[in-house]
């Protein structure tokens, strides 16, 4: 039954082919019908021809279904025939296959955009390259802390830093080191942690992005606030009664005198000595009362406010400073329009003290000019820029002038750029400089 009909037409074809032979040697022999002859002859052909097509039908099937799965093309369908109720299994099989294929297929794909949904939407950069550098995948966070829009080769990443190219090629298999970065408009401090990994034979390496430089300035800061408040606490502790007694002991030395045959020099002596100590004990308990400052920072109140009004208020602060010193002090701000989300008064401390730096380092210059700048940057960021054309700042000094007590002033106190940075910290942002010795020093805070 199963192969019935198959075979009851295979044998009708066969018969029939063998009647049409029987009638081409009858029509050679007997007769002289050449064009009859002729004709027989290409149906007996036909006949051939379809009797194999006929019969490997079946293995015309299975090499399309085969070629289906090796090149990955599960469109293809089998229909039935009519060749009995086995060849209609057999291409239902078919079918099943090609079916469960696409189901795989369609499954793999779901998992694949999944995988690059979680890969673009994770926090860390994320960049896999070949031994060539070819980039193979870069998600939004790597793409944002390069700043590029796409990467086909690390290569091209030699504009944005040496440094960071020759770490990429050269890092090993479960290495982490920490780069430093300096890019036009601040500086980066990237971690990277690399791994390797084979596919298809080739050899990839993964490699994670995170900079955390802002995590690293807040604990430094942390750090700092927690050594200032032990020693504020530990010096006020012991000079608070050095002062006081030195008070008490002068105002005793007055009243013993009346009293006693003390030399009048002694006496002078001694109460001067005390004099110098009380003073001392009361200067150094002002000079501990303003470190104490750094660990006193109000919180912000944000409020939305233009800044050309705050431009305005320094301004007019400085410029009678400025017509003394015959400084060039100019203002721009783009657009003109430009608001900013901050507290006006801390933000104005920093501008002070970032203007009145400007205005010492630019003494004595010949032509002398300090800038207010304001703009934005290239992802929408509001910066704020203090200017000037005076002597600048060392490379080796720049990455120390914001450490709480370290100054490069005669007198300075070493508490201004540190305060000023832990007010950007509380506003979320970052305080920069970048200095050119005799050139320009631009101070950036980045909201």
């Amino acid at each position: 039954m199963v192969y019935r009909r198959f075979r009851i037409v295979l044998i009708a074809r066969v018969l029939l082919l063998c009647g049409t032979i029987y009638l081409f040697y009858f029509l050679i022999l007997k007769t002289s019908y050449y064009a009859a002859t002729l004709i027989v002859a290409s149906v007996i052909a036909y006949q051939i021809t379809t009797l194999i097509q006929y019969v490997e039908k079946t293995n015309r099937d299975l090499t399309r279904f085969l070629d289906a799965i090796k090149y990955s093309d599960f469109s293809q369908t089998f229909i039935n025939t009519g060749l009995g109720s086995s060849f209609n299994d057999l291409k239902a099989a078919f079918n099943d296959v090609i079916l469960k294929f696409q189901e795989a297929r369609s499954e793999k794909e779901e998992h694949f955009r999944y995988l690059q949904t979680v890969v673009q939407h994770v926090g860390i950069g994320l960049l896999a390259f070949d031994s060539n550098g070819q980039v193979s995948l870069i998600n939004n966070a790597a793409k944002r802390l390069l700043n590029v829009p796409y990467l086909k080769n690390i290569n091209a990443l030699r504009s944005f830093s040496e440094s960071l190219v020759d770490i990429l090629t050269e890092l090993n298999s479960g290495q982490k080191t920490l780069v430093k970065i300096d890019t036009p408009n601040e500086q980066l401090q990237f971690v990277i942690y690399a791994t390797e990994f084979r596919m298809q034979g080739q050899r990839f390496t993964l490699v994670s992005l995170q900079n955390i430089g802002a995590e690293l300035e807040e604990k430094e800061m942390e750090a700092w606030q927690k050594l200032i408040r032990v020693l504020t606490h530990e010096i006020m502790n012991s000079i608070t009664p050095i002062s006081s007694l030195a008070a008490t002991a002068n105002g005793l030395l007055q009243d013993t005198v009346e009293e006693t045959n003390i030399p009048a020099d002694a006496v002078d002596d001694i109460g001067n000595a005390l004099q110098t100590i009380h003073k001392r004990s009361e200067g150094l308990s002002n000079f501990v009362d303003a470190y104490r400052n750094l660990t006193r920072i109000p919180k912000p109140n944000f409020q939305i406010f233009p800044v050309s009004v705050l431009y305005d208020r320094i301004h007019m602060l400085m410029r009678t400073q400025a017509k003394e010193q015959k400084i060039d002090f100019s203002v721009d701000i783009y657009p003109e329009s430009l608001e900013l989300t901050a507290d006006p008064e801390l933000v104005e401390q920093i501008l002070i003290n970032l203007s009145m730096n400007a205005f010492q380092a630019v003494q004595g210059m010949t032509a002398p000019e300090v800038g207010l700048r304001a703009s934005q940057d290239e992802k929408g960021r509001v910066l704020l820029q203090v200017s000037d054309n005076g002597p600048g700042i060392l490379k080796e000094v720049q990455e120390k002038i914001f450490i709480p007590f370290f100054t490069t002033k005669k007198g300075g106190s070493g508490i201004g750029l540190s305060l000023s940075r832990q007010i950007m910290r509380l506003h979320r942002g970052t305080i920069s400089v970048q200095s050119e010795p005799n050139v320009k020093t631009v101070f950036t805070l980045r909201f």
